[in-house]
């Protein structure tokens, strides 16, 4: 077993999930804004450290994505953030890609950015704590889209990315979302996810990355938020393992979903669905942001001094995930 693989089973096993709290400062401030909370670095702060220092950090979750403002930042305890993370156990991660940006010679579709430099600022993180690291490509779905142009060159940009931070000694998430924004089908959205996942792992072997040391972070296959023809939770959990079972090598340890704009209990739903379907080797569990925060964040707002009950309620969220990561979880739990 090689030191990657036993870091991406340390983050990924026992029903634990990784915690996407790697938001930039735009699109936190955009939540913060939506409750009406001013998004200063010390209310960034406050939130995540929050969520960090609740008990359901040691048995749910296995690594926290963060963003470059908060890996650098302390605890009010005075800690490193990293640290205040592993002392509950988890991995800290960290979001290394510059943004999604307007593809050139395909202006509606986007290219990921950040490989300049990259090599360099893996060093520092990994310095500062971190053990695995992020990098998202994203594909539109229409009559015309995804196009080969963009496939191809995300792909590309996720197996260049792969190589460097394992040339680091850290895990590749590597997440191809296949957004669910239009009114494509879930079997157009099937058969995109299929193509653009293959592609990405065709690539990765073309730049020769140790498969049992990545993590996947794909989409759900789901039809698109604009379609009039919606599919049962049980059908998103067959159309995405079968999705997966064609498309992924057997060596993968193992596949962390993105909640992609589902509700928090429709991501918990699928996930367990998907887990008591699963006829596979791969470890499956969640990597959310929105789908683990999106209540205690509601609630952090009326009173953002009142850790505890905010806490509790991420707790609940987590425990569910958790459960969900192995097929255990029911509405009866969720509603107790």
């Amino acid at each position: 077993m090689s030191e990657l693989n036993k870091i991406a089973l340390k983050i990924l096993s026992n029903g634990k999930g990784i915690l996407a709290a790697d938001e930039s400062n735009g699109t936190m401030t955009k939540r913060l804004d939506s409750v009406n909370v001013q998004s200063s670095p010390e209310n960034r702060l406050l939130f995540r450290e929050t969520l960090f220092s609740s008990e359901s950090m040691t048995d749910c979750i296995g690594g926290v994505i963060l963003y470059d403002e908060t890996i650098n930042q302390s605890s009010s305890s005075g800690k490193k953030i990293p640290k205040l993370i592993s002392d509950t156990g988890a991995l800290t991660g960290i979001k290394v890609d510059t943004g999604a940006k307007v593809l050139a010679n395909s202006a509606e579709e986007k290219i990921t950015e950040g490989l300049d430099g990259l090599r360099e600022r893996l060093k520092k993180y990994y310095q500062l704590g971190a053990r695995f690291t992020k990098w998202r490509g994203v594909y539109s779905i229409s009559k015309k889209y995804p196009s080969q142009l963009a496939i191809n060159s995300n792909a590309h940009a996720l197996a260049r990315y792969s190589a460097l931070v394992q040339e680091c000694g850290m895990v590749p998430i590597v997440e191809p979302e296949v957004l669910m924004d239009g009114e494509h089908s879930a079997d157009d959205c099937l058969s995109k996810t299929s193509e653009v996942i293959q592609k990405c792992f065709e690539e990765l072997i073309v730049h020769k990355i140790d498969l049992t040391g990545i993590i996947l972070k794909p989409n759900m296959v789901l039809a698109g938020n604009k379609s009039k023809n919606k599919i049962s939770n049980e059908e998103v959990s067959l159309k995405t393992l079968e999705c997966l079972k064609k498309s992924v090598p057997n060596e993968v340890p193992g596949i962390a979903f993105l909640s992609g704009g589902q509700s928090e209990i429709e991501a918990t739903e699928n996930l367990n669905l998907i887990n008591k379907n699963n006829n596979t080797n791969f470890i499956m569990t969640y990597s959310y942001g929105r789908a683990l925060q999106q209540s205690a964040l509601k609630f952090w707002s009326k009173d953002i001094k009142n850790i505890k009950e905010t806490q509790n309620i991420f707790n609940h969220r987590a425990k569910m995930n958790t459960l969900a990561a192995q097929g255990k979880w029911s509405s009866e739990l969720e509603n107790k």
